[in-house]
């Protein structure tokens, strides 16, 4: 199965609007407890989420994964940090390109693959206000023509 596929479970959509994504990189999550039940069921929220390099690992920021509804008094805390699992040449890689200025980690969507949840990761660099501007125009464009072609037809 490719990288990326799979049924997703959520997307971070101003990850494209924000980022000019160059690369991605599929990567495990490590998860406690109910967390992977609320994945199931499609309780995650990946808007301000991010990921960092430190020590050698990589971590994801400020994904909130709900609380599981029908978990007891040992469920987990939803915005926890958790920990990404990939190999050592990739997250050397990553640290090599993310010392660029203008470069950042951005989650870009979970999905499951073969029952384990997993993200992919994109290295963005960062949009200015004229690119996302020019952007929109582009779509917006693009509508346009293709509800003329369908008005035609």
């Amino acid at each position: 199965m490719p990288k990326g596929s799979g049924k997703v479970v959520a997307q971070n959509k101003k990850a494209n609007h924000d980022f000019f994504i160059e690369e991605t990189i599929e990567a495990g999550i490590v998860l406690q407890g109910t967390e992977i039940k609320s994945i199931r069921n499609g309780r995650v929220n990946m808007k301000d989420s991010f990921a960092r390099v430190s020590n050698g690992e990589v971590f994801l920021h400020n994904l909130h994964i709900s609380p599981y509804e029908q978990g007891n008094i040992h469920n987990h805390e939803p915005t926890r940090m958790r920990k990404l699992l990939l190999h050592k040449k990739q997250i050397a890689k990553l640290i090599g390109e993310t010392q660029q200025a203008g470069y950042s980690l951005v989650p870009i969507k979970m999905y499951l693959k073969d029952g384990y949840a997993k993200v992919l990761i994109g290295l963005g660099k960062g949009k200015k206000k004229y690119d996302k501007r020019e952007d929109l125009k582009r779509k917006q464009m693009n509508r346009d023509v293709a509800r003329a072609l369908k008005d035609r037809d």
